[in-house]
């Protein structure tokens, strides 16, 4: 397969996780209690950061001369279904949304791993990829922290 197309499958996977990772976001709002206004905002910023990076994967995609990828991941419809079974069980306390909200931001990072570890990846998308990883990153830690800090 050439590269431009193994390039464009790529960040359209990634287009995917992000789709997913507003998903999961919009979910964990849903079950979040009025008291948790706190990471409403979060979440919200955490949505909008998603979108913003997905807007640069996409203009990626057209730069190759291909078409973008709308909606989530198999995987991803499975994890936000498996995120509304568990809730059933475990509540909607704030810890467990943040749990949840943490497994998905692993799911992110391992995305973006296994997306630079193509060798067919060109320069300058393994530069724009590493760095959206490193934001995300920030991110999952911020979430992970929250998660931490809860009794």
């Amino acid at each position: 397969m050439e590269t431009r197309t193994v390039n464009a499958e790529i960040l359209n996977d990634l287009i995917q996780i992000n789709n997913d990772r507003v998903a999961g976001y919009e979910k964990a709002i849903e079950e979040l209690k009025s008291e948790d206004s706190d990471l409403k905002s979060l979440f919200v910023r955490m949505i909008g950061e998603s979108h913003k990076l997905k807007m640069a994967l996409a203009t990626e995609v057209q730069a190759l001369g291909e078409e973008a990828e709308e909606g989530t991941t198999n995987s991803g419809k499975i994890y936000r279904a498996w995120m509304d079974v568990k809730a059933v069980f475990t509540g909607h306390d704030r810890k467990t949304v943040l749990n949840n909200c943490e497994f998905g931001e692993d799911a992110a990072q391992k995305a973006y791993k296994m997306a630079l570890a193509e060798e067919d990846l060109s320069a300058d998308l393994r530069s724009l990829i590493t760095e959206q990883k490193a934001q995300l990153r920030v991110s999952h830690d911020e979430i992970k922290a929250l998660r931490d800090s809860q009794a």
